[in-house]
């Protein structure tokens, strides 16, 4: 399986995301793409095994991967503080991929009914849909 990480800002968020998706699935291809260069790094430091920085990297990723996960934002038009362009959100929605969302209530996009969860919980949240939706490939 082929999972794509989006993160911006300082990278956190990805970087948590792809170490405890590589714990529990060292079988996934991971593809770390950050909206500038400190969030990729901050993500391939991770263990991710290939990464990519930018509008062009998040097009062309949403066109293979088999699972793409990020914070909610990523699907949002000029959100996480404009980074993320109206070209990514239309990719990300458009992809064929699975979408893990998480639900970051920062930067005035808020889920309502999403309760406030430390991000860790988030985090394994997230590895445990990305776990089920890898199931639900292979069956």
């Amino acid at each position: 399986m082929k999972v794509m990480v989006i993160d911006g800002q300082g990278g956190g968020l990805g970087r948590q995301l792809v170490a405890a998706i590589k714990a529990r699935l060292p079988q996934a291809a991971v593809l770390a793409v950050g909206t500038n260069s400190t969030a990729t790094t901050a993500m391939l430091r991770a263990g991710a095994d290939q990464a990519a920085t930018g509008e062009n990297a998040v097009v062309v990723g949403c066109r293979s991967a088999d699972a793409i996960v990020g914070p909610v934002g990523i699907v949002i038009a000029d959100a996480m503080l404009g980074e993320i362009t109206p070209k990514m959100a239309v990719a990300v929605g458009q992809s064929k991929a699975g979408r893990i969302l998480i639900p970051v209530h920062q930067c005035d996009n808020i889920v309502a009914g999403a309760q406030d969860q430390p991000m860790a919980r988030l985090v394994q949240s997230a590895v445990d849909a990305l776990e089920e939706l890898d199931g639900c490939r292979q069956a």
